[in-house]
């Protein structure tokens, strides 16, 4: 059975005065006010984008991603607008803060790895002695990268930040202080699906001079689930835990000695283990939401973006 998935788009919609293709999303921006955000069947790891799409990666990604906005709309304000597809968000354009605010609530992934090499440290944040992989910290803590347009993120610390000015700050108590309300939401959302929401990361942006989150939250591409079943059992015995989250990909490409980094080659993902990932983003969405995923249908898909996106802008 052919795999298809949506690995880019090329529209020319009405009042369209710019797009960006990032790795994950195209983004277009509309009279110069407005984004329309397609989310792509595009896949990333190490900040490398894979040469095969995975269906319904897209789908999945928006359709949490925008249960999630909508969730914490109340609380921090955000640039959606409408969500006019399945694949698709529009909201109110922003210009983006350089930095990206992660924030871990367990020692995995990045800053495991790190850990395990003896630093006991990272962007300025000291970390307790005596941890091991996937124990959770004592309070959540705020790792922030830069934001690179190429190549890798790379950590800051709040005094870089503010000593390289690259936010006031009064600014940036103000994207601590939303991303540990946005953490302790989706926390919160999570344990009620039986899920710990381990590590994620958010992007904000100037929008009329206020701060707002920009882009999508809580999602496998930006953040790390584990199952809250038999996590406490595997702990105790140093067995893996079974995760929700794109780690599973970066894990079968650290095998096959690709990280990313300069001379290293892209293994070539068989058809197998491409409908895994599907099969895993699909239940993350599931398990997220409490809701059955439906299949949108890839005949005709990129046109059915088109259609529904200009209709919805003819409207506004």
């Amino acid at each position: 059975m052919k795999l298809h998935a949506i690995t880019r788009t090329d529209y020319k919609f009405p009042g369209q005065t710019g797009v960006y293709h990032g790795k994950v999303r195209d983004v277009y921006t509309i009279s110069d006010k407005y984004l329309v955000m397609v989310a792509s069947d595009r896949i990333s790891a190490f900040d490398v984008v894979l040469p095969r799409g995975i269906p319904y990666k897209g789908q999945v990604l928006n359709q949490i991603a925008t249960t999630f906005l909508d969730a914490s709309g109340s609380a921090v304000p955000n640039w959606k607008i409408a969500s006019p597809d399945p694949n698709v968000t529009i909201g109110y354009i922003a210009k983006p803060v350089k930095i990206e605010m992660v924030i871990r609530g367990y020692l995995t992934g990045h800053v495991a790895r790190l850990y395990k090499a003896g630093k006991r440290q990272i962007c300025g944040v000291p970390l307790p002695e005596g941890l091991k992989e996937h124990d959770k910290f004592p309070l959540p803590i705020i790792t922030p990268t830069t934001k690179a347009e190429q190549g890798h993120d790379e950590d800051i610390s709040r005094e870089e930040i503010l000593e390289r000015k690259l936010i006031s700050e009064a600014d940036y108590n103000i994207l601590e202080k939303y991303t540990r309300a946005l953490f302790k939401l989706g926390t919160e959302m999570a344990a009620g699906k039986k899920l710990i929401l381990v590590d994620t990361k958010y992007e904000f942006g100037y929008q009329d001079g206020k701060i707002v989150l920009i882009d999508e939250i809580h999602t496998p591409d930006s953040s790390r689930y584990f199952y809250a079943e038999g996590y406490e059992e595997r702990q105790k015995h140093g067995q893996p835990q079974k995760q929700l989250s794109k780690e599973f990909v970066r894990e079968w490409l650290i095998e096959r000695n690709f990280m990313g980094k300069e001379g290293q080659v892209v293994p070539e993902m068989p058809d197998e283990f491409v409908s895994q990932i599907s099969e895993r983003y699909i239940e993350l969405y599931e398990n997220i939401t409490g809701e059955r995923f439906h299949k949108e249908d890839y005949t005709g898909a990129v046109d059915r973006i088109r259609k529904s996106v200009e209709n919805f802008l003819k409207g506004i």
